[in-house]
């Protein structure tokens, strides 16, 4: 399914990281490409029966080539799928979300551990205006490391290098060459 990239559509506005609205004149369109997505990966993941198959029909999933030197196992779970980016010799193991309405870049040599999620939206607080999603992008650089059922919050880098330890919670960026661990993650050793 492709995406209108002209003008100053609902696309656009999400990519800049505008707010989404349940009453955006637009959310058709927007709800039209994640009920396609949604169907695509539950095919995919019932059907692909090697890591050649997961990439080429997550390539369709995300709209560009993913580049052969990736190894993807399913299940793999997006609800959008088309502000996600891939680079060289990612490892992406079972069970991984990426909610990547907010927009998800995955640098080249990033190890990605099983159930670990990945999320760029969320919610405002109000009770008022609960149904508005709110975007930030999340940037894994290159060759980081993330453990088994880490969480990924909206907004977060992964610096260069470093280690996010099975089960953190990230709400901070992480610095380059440095260890985090825990529940809100943080520092505990520097590479």
């Amino acid at each position: 399914m492709s995406i209108d990239h002209s003008g100053n559509g609902i696309f656009d506005r999400l990519e800049a990281g505008e707010p989404l609205r349940p009453d955006d004149p637009e959310i058709a369109q927007f709800q039209a490409v994640v009920s396609g997505t949604i169907r695509l990966c539950v095919e995919m993941n019932a059907t692909a029966t090697d890591v050649n198959q997961l990439r080429s029909r997550l390539g369709e999933i995300i709209g560009t080539v993913i580049d052969e030197s990736t190894a993807i196992f399913p299940p793999f779970y997006t609800n959008f799928g088309r502000f996600i980016r891939l680079g060289k010799r990612v490892f992406i193991n079972h069970a991984c979300s990426c909610l990547d309405i907010g927009g998800i870049t995955i640098e080249d040599d990033v190890k990605i551990g099983p159930r670990v999620n990945l999320t760029t939206e969320n919610h405002p607080l109000n009770p008022d205006e609960r149904k508005t999603l709110l975007t930030k992008p999340i940037v894994v650089k290159r060759n980081a490391w993330i453990g088994a059922g880490a969480t990924i919050l909206p907004g977060v880098t992964i610096g260069e290098n470093a280690v996010v330890a099975a089960g953190a919670l990230v709400s901070r960026d992480v610095p380059p060459n440095t260890v985090v661990a825990g529940v809100p993650a943080k520092v505990v050793k520097d590479l």
